[in-house]
Parts: C-alpha cells; structure tokens; sequence
C-alpha cells in the first residue's frame, strides 16, 4: 500500500531510468579502459591488478552517487543497489583486462 501511494505521487518514468542507466553503463566502461590503461602502465599483474580494478570501480560508484545521483538514488534508479552500486561492474572487466594487458606488453616489452 505503502509503495503504491509513493508510486502516484512520484511515478517512475521508463525513459528516465533506461536513460540514467545507459549513463552509468557508459560511465563503466569508460572508466574499465581507463583503469586498464592505469593498470598496465604502473606494471600490475594478477590479483593487484584486478583489485586495482575493483577499488577503483568502488570510487567511480561513489562518485556517482554523490555527483549525478546527488546522494539521493532512489529518485533516478529504479533499484538503486542494484543500478547503481552493483550493475555493470564485471561487463566492464573485459574492458579493463584488454587495455591493462595492451598497455602492460607496451611498457614493458
């Protein structure tokens, strides 16, 4: 009942969400090629090199939801747990596995 009635007061358009989360999703990936790029130029193998990935995903979900989200993601995701903190992340890895192993056979060959 509960959420019907917040639903009437503010309800969710399907544009927006699918928009905002096309967002997030490029922001990912943007970010994965970047990381990878980081990754492979400072030397990282194995396990550092996939938690450098990790942490950095971290401050990247941070930032969006202190940046774009405005501390407030209920308002601009449909599931914001899922959306916004937990979406994404490993559809960015091959992404960040491609760069970080071309920049590291870059630098260190």
């Amino acid at each position: 009942m509960n959420e019907e009635r917040e639903l009437a007061i503010s309800p969710i358009v399907q544009t927006s969400v699918q928009h905002n989360t096309q967002v997030v999703s490029n922001i990912r990936n943007l970010t994965a090629s970047l990381f990878g790029v980081a990754a492979g130029t400072l030397g990282l193998e194995s396990y550092p090199g996939f938690i450098f990935y990790l942490v950095g995903t971290l401050i990247v979900s941070l930032l969006v939801f202190a940046v774009r989200a405005e501390g407030k993601p209920s308002e601009y995701f449909h599931r914001p747990l899922g959306d916004l903190w937990g979406g994404e992340v490993f559809s960015g890895l091959s992404s960040f596995v491609l760069t970080w192993t071309l920049f590291y056979g870059l630098v260190r060959a």
